[in-house]
């Protein structure tokens, strides 16, 4: 498969956990703001409004294919942050293997960051342009 279309498939697959979850978060803030408050963290409606958009809004910045390496960064900074918030022991299998799919995606992310999202999106357009 050539390279640009495996980049918007990458892109695609990783945009497709983050837009959902930007979503529901935001669209049940009291239900996140309390799985927020129950991981012990401060200003929990606060955290939720802000990691419901920064979800979204990043999920949706991947998708097309804009500012790609810095919101790929970002986003992998993200799911390590993300993967390690909540020891509780009765879930310690659950939270393991939560933790490797965060380690997973942020290699995803990493690599997203240093291929760029190709020429199928935003960045590969007006990359384009300016060449001409």
């Amino acid at each position: 498969m050539p390279r640009n279309a495996l980049l918007l498939l990458s892109r695609l697959l990783l945009a497709a956990l983050f837009v959902p979850s930007g979503f529901h978060a935001l669209t049940d803030i009291a239900g996140t703001s309390g799985y927020i408050a129950s991981l012990g963290l401060p200003l929990p409606t606060s955290v939720a409004w802000a990691t419901g958009l920064f979800e979204l809004i990043a999920g949706l910045l991947i998708l097309v294919g804009l500012k790609t390496p810095i919101v790929a960064l970002l986003l992998a900074a993200f799911c390590i942050a993300a993967g390690f918030i909540g020891d509780d022991p009765t879930l310690a299998f659950m939270h393991s293997q939560m933790l490797m799919k965060d380690i997973a995606l942020s290699g995803g992310f990493l690599a997203l960051a240093m291929a760029g999202a190709g020429a199928y999106s935003i960045d590969g357009w007006t990359l384009k342009a300016r060449r001409v």
